[in-house]
Protein backbone atom coordinates (compact mmCIF):
# COMPACT_ATOMS: atom_id res chain seq x y z
CA UNK A 1 0.00 0.00 0.00
CA UNK A 2 2.77 2.44 0.92
CA UNK A 3 4.62 1.65 -2.33
CA UNK A 4 1.44 2.36 -4.33
CA UNK A 5 1.01 5.67 -2.52
CA UNK A 6 4.65 6.54 -3.19
CA UNK A 7 4.28 5.95 -6.93
CA UNK A 8 0.98 7.87 -6.98
CA UNK A 9 2.69 10.78 -5.23
CA UNK A 10 5.50 10.66 -7.79
CA UNK A 11 2.99 10.71 -10.64
CA UNK A 12 1.47 13.88 -9.21
CA UNK A 13 4.80 15.73 -9.34
CA UNK A 14 5.64 18.28 -11.99
CA UNK A 15 8.70 16.23 -12.93
CA UNK A 16 6.34 13.69 -14.48
CA UNK A 17 3.70 16.05 -15.84
CA UNK A 18 6.07 18.48 -17.56
CA UNK A 19 7.93 15.89 -19.70
CA UNK A 20 4.59 14.49 -20.85
CA UNK A 21 3.46 18.01 -21.82
CA UNK A 22 6.78 18.47 -23.63
CA UNK A 23 6.19 15.26 -25.58
CA UNK A 24 2.70 16.50 -26.52
CA UNK A 25 4.28 19.75 -27.73
CA UNK A 26 6.77 17.68 -29.72
CA UNK A 27 4.00 15.66 -31.41
CA UNK A 28 1.96 18.76 -32.25
CA UNK A 29 4.96 20.68 -33.63
CA UNK A 30 6.77 17.89 -35.51
CA UNK A 31 7.37 18.76 -39.15
CA UNK A 32 5.40 22.01 -39.04
CA UNK A 33 6.33 25.63 -39.40
CA UNK A 34 5.71 27.35 -36.06
CA UNK A 35 4.68 30.96 -35.42
CA UNK A 36 6.59 32.97 -32.84
CA UNK A 37 4.27 32.30 -29.88
CA UNK A 38 4.33 28.55 -30.58
CA UNK A 39 8.12 28.57 -30.64
CA UNK A 40 8.04 30.28 -27.24
CA UNK A 41 5.71 27.61 -25.81
CA UNK A 42 7.90 24.80 -27.16
CA UNK A 43 10.94 26.51 -25.66
CA UNK A 44 9.21 26.64 -22.26
CA UNK A 45 8.40 22.93 -22.53
CA UNK A 46 12.04 22.32 -23.48
CA UNK A 47 13.28 24.14 -20.37
CA UNK A 48 10.86 22.23 -18.13
CA UNK A 49 11.90 18.90 -19.66
CA UNK A 50 15.56 19.74 -18.98
CA UNK A 51 14.86 20.36 -15.29
CA UNK A 52 12.78 17.19 -15.05
CA UNK A 53 15.53 15.15 -16.73
CA UNK A 54 18.02 16.35 -14.12
CA UNK A 55 15.68 15.33 -11.29
CA UNK A 56 15.06 11.84 -12.67
CA UNK A 57 18.76 11.36 -13.43
CA UNK A 58 19.58 12.15 -9.81
CA UNK A 59 16.96 9.66 -8.58
CA UNK A 60 18.45 6.92 -10.75
CA UNK A 61 22.00 7.91 -9.79
CA UNK A 62 21.14 7.82 -6.08
CA UNK A 63 19.75 4.30 -6.47
CA UNK A 64 22.57 2.77 -8.57
CA UNK A 65 25.45 4.83 -7.11
CA UNK A 66 28.51 6.21 -8.81
CA UNK A 67 29.85 5.98 -11.44
CA UNK A 68 26.80 4.19 -12.88
CA UNK A 69 24.54 7.20 -12.33
CA UNK A 70 26.75 9.50 -14.39
CA UNK A 71 27.01 6.85 -17.10
CA UNK A 72 23.23 6.50 -17.36
CA UNK A 73 22.70 10.21 -18.00
CA UNK A 74 25.67 10.58 -20.37
CA UNK A 75 24.69 7.61 -22.53
CA UNK A 76 20.97 8.44 -22.54
CA UNK A 77 21.60 12.03 -23.65
CA UNK A 78 24.10 10.98 -26.31
CA UNK A 79 21.94 8.25 -27.83
CA UNK A 80 19.12 10.72 -28.34
CA UNK A 81 21.59 13.39 -29.53
CA UNK A 82 22.67 10.94 -32.25
CA UNK A 83 19.06 10.56 -33.34
CA UNK A 84 18.73 14.35 -33.55
CA UNK A 85 21.88 14.74 -35.66
CA UNK A 86 20.86 11.97 -38.08
CA UNK A 87 17.36 13.44 -38.40
CA UNK A 88 18.73 16.91 -39.14
CA UNK A 89 21.18 15.46 -41.67
CA UNK A 90 18.35 13.69 -43.48
CA UNK A 91 16.34 16.93 -43.65
CA UNK A 92 19.22 19.34 -44.18
CA UNK A 93 20.67 18.31 -47.55
CA UNK A 94 24.13 19.51 -48.56
CA UNK A 95 24.31 22.20 -45.87
CA UNK A 96 24.28 19.48 -43.21
CA UNK A 97 27.62 18.00 -44.36
CA UNK A 98 29.44 19.61 -41.41
CA UNK A 99 26.60 19.31 -38.87
CA UNK A 100 27.95 16.15 -37.18
CA UNK A 101 31.45 17.64 -36.91
CA UNK A 102 30.20 20.98 -35.59
CA UNK A 103 27.89 19.38 -33.02
CA UNK A 104 30.40 16.80 -31.78
CA UNK A 105 33.23 19.34 -31.53
CA UNK A 106 30.92 21.79 -29.76
CA UNK A 107 29.98 19.01 -27.31
CA UNK A 108 33.67 18.38 -26.59
CA UNK A 109 34.36 22.08 -25.97
CA UNK A 110 31.22 22.51 -23.84
CA UNK A 111 31.93 19.47 -21.68
CA UNK A 112 35.74 19.67 -21.37
CA UNK A 113 35.85 23.44 -20.85
CA UNK A 114 32.40 24.84 -20.09
CA UNK A 115 30.98 22.17 -17.75
CA UNK A 116 34.35 21.13 -16.34
CA UNK A 117 35.43 24.73 -15.70
CA UNK A 118 32.10 25.68 -14.13
CA UNK A 119 32.16 22.66 -11.82
CA UNK A 120 35.75 23.31 -10.73
CA UNK A 121 34.78 26.93 -10.06
CA UNK A 122 31.75 25.90 -7.98
CA UNK A 123 33.74 23.24 -6.13
CA UNK A 124 36.58 25.65 -5.34
CA UNK A 125 34.14 28.30 -4.13
CA UNK A 126 32.57 25.75 -1.78
CA UNK A 127 35.78 24.26 -0.37
CA UNK A 128 38.61 26.59 -1.51
CA UNK A 129 40.07 23.63 -3.44
CA UNK A 130 38.12 21.22 -5.65
CA UNK A 131 39.35 17.67 -5.01
CA UNK A 132 38.96 14.71 -7.36
CA UNK A 133 40.66 11.44 -8.31
CA UNK A 134 43.51 12.15 -10.73
CA UNK A 135 43.78 8.52 -11.92
CA UNK A 136 40.19 8.23 -13.09
CA UNK A 137 39.87 11.76 -14.45
CA UNK A 138 43.20 11.49 -16.27
CA UNK A 139 42.11 8.22 -17.87
CA UNK A 140 38.88 9.84 -19.05
CA UNK A 141 40.69 12.89 -20.47
CA UNK A 142 43.20 10.69 -22.32
CA UNK A 143 40.34 8.72 -23.90
CA UNK A 144 38.55 11.90 -24.97
CA UNK A 145 41.77 13.27 -26.52
CA UNK A 146 42.39 10.04 -28.43
CA UNK A 147 38.82 9.79 -29.72
CA UNK A 148 38.79 13.44 -30.79
CA UNK A 149 42.08 13.09 -32.65
CA UNK A 150 41.06 9.87 -34.42
CA UNK A 151 37.71 11.22 -35.60
CA UNK A 152 38.04 14.99 -35.92
CA UNK A 153 41.73 15.74 -36.59
CA UNK A 154 42.89 12.91 -38.87
CA UNK A 155 40.31 13.62 -41.64
CA UNK A 156 42.00 16.99 -42.24
CA UNK A 157 45.30 15.28 -43.10
CA UNK A 158 44.27 12.05 -44.84
CA UNK A 159 44.75 11.97 -48.64
CA UNK A 160 42.52 9.10 -49.80
CA UNK A 161 39.65 11.53 -50.42
CA UNK A 162 39.78 15.24 -51.28
CA UNK A 163 38.81 17.66 -48.55
CA UNK A 164 38.66 17.06 -44.81
CA UNK A 165 36.81 13.77 -45.26
CA UNK A 166 37.41 10.10 -44.54
CA UNK A 167 37.23 7.48 -47.23
CA UNK A 168 34.63 4.76 -46.52
CA UNK A 169 37.33 2.41 -45.20
CA UNK A 170 38.81 5.11 -42.98
CA UNK A 171 35.38 6.07 -41.65
CA UNK A 172 34.70 2.42 -40.84
CA UNK A 173 38.02 2.13 -38.98
CA UNK A 174 37.34 5.33 -36.99
CA UNK A 175 33.85 4.08 -36.09
CA UNK A 176 35.06 0.67 -34.87
CA UNK A 177 38.01 2.18 -32.99
CA UNK A 178 35.67 4.69 -31.30
CA UNK A 179 33.29 1.97 -30.16
CA UNK A 180 36.12 -0.25 -28.87
CA UNK A 181 37.78 2.56 -26.93
CA UNK A 182 34.49 3.74 -25.44
CA UNK A 183 33.52 0.18 -24.46
CA UNK A 184 36.93 -0.37 -22.88
CA UNK A 185 36.60 2.83 -20.86
CA UNK A 186 33.13 1.86 -19.62
CA UNK A 187 34.48 -1.53 -18.51
CA UNK A 188 37.31 0.16 -16.61
CA UNK A 189 35.00 2.77 -15.10
CA UNK A 190 32.31 0.40 -13.88
CA UNK A 191 34.14 -2.86 -13.16
CA UNK A 192 37.92 -3.01 -13.21
CA UNK A 193 38.80 0.30 -11.54
CA UNK A 194 35.46 1.62 -10.31
CA UNK A 195 37.11 3.17 -7.23
CA UNK A 196 39.01 5.60 -9.49
CA UNK A 197 35.73 7.30 -10.39
CA UNK A 198 34.18 7.68 -6.94
CA UNK A 199 33.99 11.09 -5.21
CA UNK A 200 36.75 11.83 -2.70
CA UNK A 201 36.99 13.99 0.40
CA UNK A 202 39.38 16.90 0.92
CA UNK A 203 41.82 14.38 2.46
CA UNK A 204 41.64 12.15 -0.62
CA UNK A 205 39.52 9.39 0.94
CA UNK A 206 36.59 7.90 -0.98
CA UNK A 207 33.30 9.50 0.06
CA UNK A 208 30.47 7.40 1.35
CA UNK A 209 27.27 7.31 -0.69
CA UNK A 210 24.91 10.20 -0.02
CA UNK A 211 23.10 9.51 3.24
CA UNK A 212 20.90 12.60 3.26
CA UNK A 213 17.92 10.73 1.84
CA UNK A 214 16.76 7.09 1.81
CA UNK A 215 17.26 5.12 -1.37
CA UNK A 216 14.26 5.32 -3.72
CA UNK A 217 12.28 2.13 -4.13
CA UNK A 218 12.88 -0.10 -7.14
CA UNK A 219 9.50 0.84 -8.61
CA UNK A 220 10.14 4.57 -8.15
CA UNK A 221 13.60 4.16 -9.73
CA UNK A 222 12.12 2.34 -12.71
CA UNK A 223 9.54 5.08 -13.15
CA UNK A 224 12.27 7.74 -12.97
CA UNK A 225 14.35 5.84 -15.54
CA UNK A 226 11.38 5.74 -17.90
CA UNK A 227 10.61 9.41 -17.31
CA UNK A 228 14.29 10.27 -17.83
CA UNK A 229 14.12 8.76 -21.31
CA UNK A 230 10.80 10.53 -21.98
CA UNK A 231 12.23 13.86 -20.81
CA UNK A 232 15.37 13.47 -22.93
CA UNK A 233 13.32 12.57 -26.00
CA UNK A 234 11.28 15.70 -25.35
CA UNK A 235 14.45 17.80 -24.93
CA UNK A 236 15.97 16.66 -28.20
CA UNK A 237 12.69 16.60 -30.12
CA UNK A 238 11.70 20.09 -28.98
CA UNK A 239 15.22 21.27 -29.80
CA UNK A 240 14.66 19.99 -33.33
CA UNK A 241 11.27 21.74 -33.44
CA UNK A 242 12.88 25.10 -32.65
CA UNK A 243 15.97 24.43 -34.81
CA UNK A 244 14.43 26.04 -37.95
CA UNK A 245 13.96 29.21 -35.91
CA UNK A 246 17.56 28.90 -34.69
CA UNK A 247 18.83 28.39 -38.25
CA UNK A 248 16.85 31.32 -39.63
CA UNK A 249 18.00 33.50 -36.73
CA UNK A 250 21.63 32.51 -37.32
CA UNK A 251 21.30 33.19 -41.06
CA UNK A 252 19.54 36.55 -40.60
CA UNK A 253 22.24 37.62 -38.13
CA UNK A 254 24.91 36.79 -40.70
CA UNK A 255 26.55 34.21 -38.43
CA UNK A 256 28.40 31.09 -39.67
CA UNK A 257 26.48 27.83 -40.10
CA UNK A 258 28.68 26.26 -37.38
CA UNK A 259 26.81 28.33 -34.78
CA UNK A 260 23.78 26.07 -35.34
CA UNK A 261 25.79 23.07 -34.12
CA UNK A 262 26.94 25.03 -31.07
CA UNK A 263 23.38 26.02 -30.12
CA UNK A 264 22.08 22.46 -30.60
CA UNK A 265 24.89 21.05 -28.44
CA UNK A 266 24.19 23.64 -25.73
CA UNK A 267 20.50 22.71 -25.66
CA UNK A 268 21.12 18.96 -25.62
CA UNK A 269 23.78 19.18 -22.88
CA UNK A 270 21.69 21.35 -20.53
CA UNK A 271 20.55 18.39 -18.37
CA UNK A 272 24.13 17.22 -17.84
CA UNK A 273 25.30 20.77 -17.10
CA UNK A 274 22.73 21.27 -14.37
CA UNK A 275 23.33 17.81 -12.88
CA UNK A 276 27.10 18.37 -12.85
CA UNK A 277 26.84 21.78 -11.17
CA UNK A 278 24.49 20.42 -8.51
CA UNK A 279 26.95 17.60 -7.78
CA UNK A 280 29.79 20.14 -7.45
CA UNK A 281 27.71 22.16 -4.98
CA UNK A 282 27.44 19.02 -2.84
CA UNK A 283 31.27 18.76 -2.91
CA UNK A 284 31.15 15.72 -5.19
CA UNK A 285 33.42 17.14 -7.88
CA UNK A 286 34.41 13.70 -9.17
CA UNK A 287 30.78 13.05 -10.07
CA UNK A 288 30.76 16.34 -11.99
CA UNK A 289 33.90 15.38 -13.90
CA UNK A 290 32.47 11.92 -14.62
CA UNK A 291 29.48 13.65 -16.22
CA UNK A 292 31.54 16.17 -18.17
CA UNK A 293 34.22 13.87 -19.58
CA UNK A 294 31.83 10.92 -19.90
CA UNK A 295 29.51 13.04 -22.02
CA UNK A 296 32.39 14.17 -24.25
CA UNK A 297 33.47 10.57 -24.69
CA UNK A 298 29.97 9.33 -25.42
CA UNK A 299 29.38 12.18 -27.88
CA UNK A 300 32.30 10.92 -29.98
CA UNK A 301 32.29 7.21 -29.22
CA UNK A 302 28.60 6.74 -30.00
CA UNK A 303 27.91 9.51 -32.51
CA UNK A 304 30.66 8.75 -35.03
CA UNK A 305 29.78 5.02 -35.36
CA UNK A 306 26.08 5.90 -35.72
CA UNK A 307 26.83 8.53 -38.37
CA UNK A 308 29.13 6.08 -40.19
CA UNK A 309 26.29 3.55 -40.27
CA UNK A 310 23.78 6.19 -41.38
CA UNK A 311 26.03 7.23 -44.29
CA UNK A 312 25.15 3.93 -45.97
CA UNK A 313 21.72 5.44 -46.64
CA UNK A 314 22.43 9.18 -46.54
CA UNK A 315 23.49 11.05 -49.65
CA UNK A 316 26.06 13.83 -49.76
CA UNK A 317 29.47 14.34 -48.18
CA UNK A 318 30.38 13.95 -44.53
CA UNK A 319 32.95 16.54 -43.45
CA UNK A 320 34.55 15.58 -40.13
CA UNK A 321 37.96 17.30 -40.28
CA UNK A 322 38.48 20.36 -38.09
CA UNK A 323 39.97 23.60 -39.37
CA UNK A 324 43.22 25.02 -38.02
CA UNK A 325 41.53 27.25 -35.41
CA UNK A 326 39.53 24.39 -33.95
CA UNK A 327 42.57 22.10 -33.86
CA UNK A 328 44.44 24.72 -31.86
CA UNK A 329 41.50 24.98 -29.43
CA UNK A 330 41.40 21.19 -29.11
CA UNK A 331 45.15 20.98 -28.46
CA UNK A 332 44.93 23.79 -25.89
CA UNK A 333 42.04 21.99 -24.17
CA UNK A 334 43.99 18.74 -23.92
CA UNK A 335 47.18 20.38 -22.62
CA UNK A 336 45.40 22.58 -20.08
CA UNK A 337 43.15 19.68 -19.08
CA UNK A 338 46.17 17.45 -18.42
CA UNK A 339 47.76 20.14 -16.24
CA UNK A 340 44.48 20.61 -14.37
CA UNK A 341 43.91 16.90 -13.76
CA UNK A 342 47.43 15.80 -12.83
CA UNK A 343 47.49 17.16 -9.22
CA UNK A 344 44.00 15.86 -8.35
CA UNK A 345 43.19 19.31 -6.90
CA UNK A 346 42.06 22.51 -8.60
CA UNK A 347 41.53 26.12 -7.54
CA UNK A 348 39.42 28.94 -8.90
CA UNK A 349 42.17 29.69 -11.41
CA UNK A 350 41.94 26.32 -13.18
CA UNK A 351 38.16 26.67 -13.44
CA UNK A 352 38.55 30.19 -14.80
CA UNK A 353 41.12 29.07 -17.39
CA UNK A 354 38.81 26.37 -18.75
CA UNK A 355 35.91 28.82 -18.88
CA UNK A 356 38.21 31.23 -20.73
CA UNK A 357 38.92 28.60 -23.39
CA UNK A 358 35.19 27.90 -23.68
CA UNK A 359 34.46 31.60 -24.10
CA UNK A 360 37.11 31.81 -26.82
CA UNK A 361 35.48 28.85 -28.60
CA UNK A 362 32.04 30.51 -28.55
CA UNK A 363 33.46 33.86 -29.68
CA UNK A 364 35.42 32.31 -32.55
CA UNK A 365 32.35 30.31 -33.61
CA UNK A 366 30.45 33.59 -33.92
CA UNK A 367 33.38 35.55 -35.37
CA UNK A 368 35.75 33.06 -37.07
Amino acid sequence: MSTSLGVRSLLSQWTVVVPLLAVVALVLSWGRGLPGFAVGLVALCLAGAVLAAVHHAEVVAHRVGEPFGSLVLAVAVTVIEVALIVTLMVDGGAKSATLARDTVFAAVMITCNGILGLCLLVGALRSRVAVFNAEGTGTALATVATLATLTLVFPTFTTSKPGPQFSPAQLGFAAVASLVLYGLFVAVQTVRHRDYFLPVTQEGDVQEEDAHAPLPTRRATTLSLVMLVVALIAVVGDAKAVSPTIESGVASAGLPQAVVGVVIALLVLLPETLAAVRAARRERVQTSLNLALGSAMASIGLTIPAIALAMIWLDGPLVLGLNATHMVLLALTVVVGALTVAPGRATLLQGGVHLGIFTAFVFLAISP
